[in-house]
């Protein structure tokens, strides 16, 4: 006789109030922000789903266009660094993305639930679709953009975005300046294993990933795509004799053959234990003002920018060191002076102060409270 196959008992619905959190996989950073705010918010007690805008796109366009984005950093950096200036400075460069995305308005708005109590944008393309379509009453739920940037493009800023939430005030004013309204700092998010690491916890990552307990590390990281002057800044850095480079090329398996028999320091792939990295390290060297420079900060490291890629990265770098979060090194002669003062000087420590400031703050609040408002109750 067969045997029934057991039944199975019948899901709960879940009652929880819902919040949409729209990323793009372009790079890591966008996701990496979408996956901790979908944890702090699940923490707060919202169901959390996410969307890559990508995904979106008919035809597969958003591949494409990723693709096409990806490349130019890799082969023609000249030229998206040509664009971002030029889109930067020009007041129209919103309005021209808006109408150009306007075919995709109604893809985005089917890909969003109808009970959405909130829906949150960790990418200028995804404000760009959902501003429309708040201003014109097609989406009931309100949109926050978080600025993942500390440069803020125009392409972050939509009319009808109800909330903008910027890393620091220095980010708040150029929102501002770009026509966003209701701009707030909120702070930033990265895993709660990014914390300042004992010396046991030093000791035990380093031994880890198989590094030196007596050598100064410069951890050089240069996003999940490894774009940038990778090699050239590896060899920059060790030349200095200040520290010694350890470099993680993500998934550009060109540039990790390239410089694995360079004998420049020491070379990794592709990480899956960031917070761990950091830990062995003494400070950060980055190149684009992506996550991990937030993980070191939450980390209690000293950043420093150094070669930072065009477009978005420059303008960051720039906004960074405004920020006092980084120290941005425009020449080859400075390097070895400012690695120094990093590590053992004044610097470092403020640096160190400013970028754990950062993480004072939840933005989960914010998003929780455009989401559940409390609401006073009548007559007072």
């Amino acid at each position: 006789m067969t045997a029934l196959p057991a039944r199975r008992a019948p899901e709960e619905p879940d009652h929880r109030p819902r919040i949409v959190v729209i990323s793009a996989s372009v790079g890591g950073g966008h996701d990496g922000t979408t996956r901790e705010l979908a944890v702090r918010l699940g923490e707060r007690g919202f169901r959390v789903d996410t969307v890559d805008v990508t995904d979106v796109f008919p035809w597969r366009l958003g591949r494409l266009l990723r693709g096409t984005y990806h490349g130019m950093l890799l082969r023609l950096p000249w030229v998206y660094d040509g664009l971002f200036a030029i889109s930067r400075r020009f007041r129209w460069a919103g309005p021209i993305t808006r109408a150009l995305l306007r075919p995709v308005r109604p893809a985005m708005l089917r890909a969003l639930p109808d009970d959405a109590r909130a829906v949150v944008s960790t990418y200028p393309i995804a404000s760009q679709l959902l501003g429309p379509l708040r201003r014109d009453g097609r989406l009931p739920a309100p949109v926050v953009t978080y600025l993942t940037d500390f440069g803020v493009h125009p392409t972050w800023v939509s009319p009808g975005v109800d909330v903008h939430l910027a890393a620091h005030d220095v980010s708040r004013d150029q929102a501002v300046a770009c026509g966003a309204s209701d701009v707030r700092v909120a702070g930033r998010v990265v895993s709660d294993r990014c914390h300042p690491a004992s010396p046991d916890e030093r000791a035990q990552a380093r031994e880890a990933f198989g590094l030196s307990r007596h050598e100064r590390l410069a951890l050089l990281v240069a996003g999940a795509w490894g774009v940038g002057e990778l090699r050239a800044a590896a060899a920059d850095i060790a030349a200095t004799g200040v520290a010694v480079p350890v470099t993680v090329t993500g998934r550009n398996l060109t540039v990790y053959r390239q410089m694995h028999g360079s004998g420049v320091g020491h070379v990794l792939g592709w990480v899956d234990d960031m917070p761990r990295l950091l830990r062995a390290a003494d400070l950060l060297v980055e190149n684009n003002g992506g996550l991990t420079a937030l993980e070191a900060m939450a980390s209690g490291l000293p950043v420093l920018t150094y070669r930072p890629i065009p477009g978005h990265g420059r303008a960051s770098a720039v906004t960074m060191a405004e920020a006092g979060v980084t120290t941005l090194v425009r020449r080859r002669a400075e390097l070895g002076p400012a690695l120094g003062a990093l590590l053992d000087g004044e610097r470092g420590r403020r640096q160190r102060e400013a970028g754990l400031a950062l993480f004072a703050a939840d933005p989960a609040a914010d998003i929780a409270g455009v989401a559940a408002p409390v609401r006073t109750p009548a007559g007072r």
